[in-house]
């Protein structure tokens, strides 16, 4: 399992990669792991504004439903709409090509409570 070190993780094993005041979102390799064959990704309102923790979307396996959780407060500026036509990407390769939506930071100190890497791997054991 794949744990790169210049992400922060959510106990709901949501991931942020930060380039600037923008967020990178995808799942993690364990959530997509955990959630199998991913068929479906919907993310209703393009531009929203969330809040930290707010629900921006569901991701939807062939076993269950998930809803997808902002791990920071900020404004989505851009989904991945080659999820569209492959949303099995996030199962291939949820680091990179198979990001979700990108934010801009709202306020980049609700990071701090976010987990390295170290701490995400050793709260699933590994």
């Amino acid at each position: 399992m794949n744990f790169p070190e210049n992400l922060k993780y959510t106990e709901d094993h949501e991931w942020i990669r930060v380039e600037g005041n923008i967020g990178i979102i995808g799942v993690s390799d364990h959530a997509q792991g955990e959630l199998g064959d991913i068929v479906y990704i919907d993310i209703p309102d393009h531009e929203a504004s969330l809040a930290q923790g707010d629900t921006f979307g569901t991701i939807e396996a062939v076993k269950t439903v998930a809803d997808l959780l902002s791990p920071v407060s900020g404004k989505i500026i851009e989904v991945n709409s080659g999820l569209n036509d492959a949303p099995e990407t996030v199962n291939k390769d949820p680091y990179g090509d198979g990001w979700i939506v990108k934010i801009e930071l709202a306020n980049p100190s609700e990071l701090d409570s976010l987990m390295d890497a170290a701490t995400y791997k050793s709260k699933l054991g590994h």
